[in-house]
């Protein structure tokens, strides 16, 4: 069975930085694409980021500047970096593995990023 398990978020100043990291537990077979997203309450959850299996990060335009995906492939670990953060980036943060072929996504369970002065 296979686990996502964010960690890293908490409160943090404007301008400031932080990096969010997701450990996946379990086995997956095959191809897949390792993702950030975040969501708030009444608000649908947003893509961020991608990162292929191997290694090609992909941005959503508002992610572009500010955002950095990463992933280590021995422990299936995915990574977050997030600077010079703003109100605006107030959300929980959740990753996401989805698997290819057949196609199955996989969630953890989130963690808050707050930004507050």
């Amino acid at each position: 069975q296979v686990q996502l398990v964010e960690s890293g978020g908490g409160m943090v100043e404007p301008g400031g930085s932080l990096t969010l990291s997701c450990a996946a537990t379990g086995t997956i077979q095959g191809v897949f694409v390792m993702a950030w997203y975040r969501g708030a309450p009444g608000v649908p959850r947003e893509l961020i980021a991608t990162i292929s299996s191997g290694g090609t990060p992909k941005y959503e335009d508002f992610a572009k500047a500010r955002f950095t995906i990463s992933k280590d492939n021995v422990d299936k670990t995915s990574y977050l970096r997030i600077t010079n953060l703003t109100p605006e980036d107030t959300a929980v943060y959740f990753c996401n593995i989805r698997k290819l072929i057949p196609v199955i996504d996989y969630w953890g369970q989130g963690t808050q990023v707050t930004v507050s002065s």
